[in-house]
């Protein structure tokens, strides 16, 4: 006697979305392309429940969707604008997302380097005045706070943004910003486990400022790569490269609970 055995299925069942979710999805590919521009009229509920088809409680929840994300706002009368969405927020939910795949210290380091040192690059070929004075600002503010390992971590944090911001490069600054949120607690935590993390990391500022100063790309690139490195050395002191950022915030969030 012969029996069938059980056959995997080639395909698994068809998830559809609901309503409210395709309502929002098809605003916002009209913004992301472009067709509607940031400013331009989308229109009230009522004109949206017309043209899509559905009613009003779909579209308040598609049009909740994609206020949170920063891409619509309402005006005055209530009426609804797109705008561009709010970098920070979307950020932060790809930095959420890299936690919940309990990415490790090293695939945050070596993408790191990888960011970093384009950020630099940019920065030595075309910082402004102005992008120096916030840098140098940033120094002085670390220089002050070096022994704080909360404060000093914050200030390493916007040191970086600094950078990024001097390259020039918005597509750089965005593309960094999911992970570099991530760096606040590993910093801090480094800086308090090892007793010479603070004042390096002051140091190895300051070199970037001067190499940034004197358009000098290959010492921009040096010292970025010694910064990282010693990141690297002061996390291997407490804990595993391999070791998930998820732990680390947990961590961090019950050690700052104790203070």
């Amino acid at each position: 006697m012969e029996f069938d055995l059980p056959v995997a299925p080639l395909f698994r069942p068809i998830d559809v979305a609901p309503a409210y979710q395709k309502v929002a999805d098809a605003i916002e590919r009209e913004i992301v392309n472009g067709r509607i521009k940031p400013g331009d009229p989308i229109g009230t509920e009522h004109d949206l429940v017309r043209q899509f088809g559905v009613n009003r409680s779909t579209i308040r929840e598609g049009i909740r969707v994609l206020e949170e994300g920063g891409l619509i706002r309402r005006d005055s009368s209530r009426r609804l604008h797109a705008c561009l969405p709010r970098y920070s927020k979307l950020a932060s939910r790809l930095s959420r997302a890299l936690v919940l795949h309990e990415v490790t210290f090293r695939e945050l380091y070596e993408a790191s380097m990888t960011l970093e040192v384009a950020s630099i690059e940019g920065a030595v070929e075309r910082a402004t005045e102005e992008n120096i004075a916030e840098l140098a600002g940033n120094l002085a503010r670390s220089e002050a706070v070096v022994g704080d390992a909360a404060m000093l971590a914050e200030c390493d944090a916007e040191f970086h943004v600094l950078v990024a911001k001097a390259s020039q490069n918005r597509v750089l600054q965005l593309a960094r910003e999911p992970a570099a949120q991530l760096f606040y607690p590993t910093t801090e935590m480094i800086v308090t486990g090892v007793a010479e993390g603070g004042p390096r990391l002051v140091a190895a500022h300051r070199h970037l400022i001067d190499a940034i100063r004197r358009r000098d790309r290959e010492a921009g690139v040096l010292w970025t790569r010694r910064h990282l490195q010693d990141w690297r050395r002061g996390f291997e002191k407490i804990a595993s490269l391999d070791r998930s950022v998820e732990h680390m915030y947990m961590e961090h969030a019950q050690a700052t609970r104790r203070r």
